[in-house]
């Protein structure tokens, strides 16, 4: 005997969850987030920038790691909330010969990127 599915089973597969416009942060883990970081300590000639996009790949991010001139390296990637926080906890590894001694960061809205890149 087939039974036609009962009104609460249709209702839980018709909701949709609800936005969360008075929410940016939730909103925007769904959307994405831009995560600057400047790393500071032994981060140049190691390995790092390679380091850094092997994982901002593996997590589907977007973005670059760039040598500056006073021996910080900086990361730029976008993606969910979620991805960048794991990236940030690599971010704070780094490779085996780095030294990672500070990593400062600040977020802000995705620009659109593409790929991740090393310069």
């Amino acid at each position: 005997m087939n039974a036609a599915p009962t009104g609460s089973s249709r209702n839980r597969q018709e909701r949709t969850l609800p936005t969360h416009p008075a929410h940016p942060a939730k909103a925007a883990t769904m959307t994405g987030m831009r995560l600057t970081a400047l790393i500071t300590g032994t981060v140049q000639g190691v390995g790092y920038r390679r380091y850094v996009q092997r994982h901002a790949r593996d997590l589907n991010l977007a973005g670059y790691a760039e040598n500056l001139s006073d021996g910080r390296v900086e990361i730029v990637a976008e993606g969910p909330q979620p991805e960048l926080d794991r990236l940030l906890h690599w971010l704070r590894l780094g490779p085996p010969h780095a030294r990672v001694r500070d990593v400062q960061t600040t977020y802000s809205d995705r620009t659109g990127l593409n790929d991740f890149h090393v310069y």
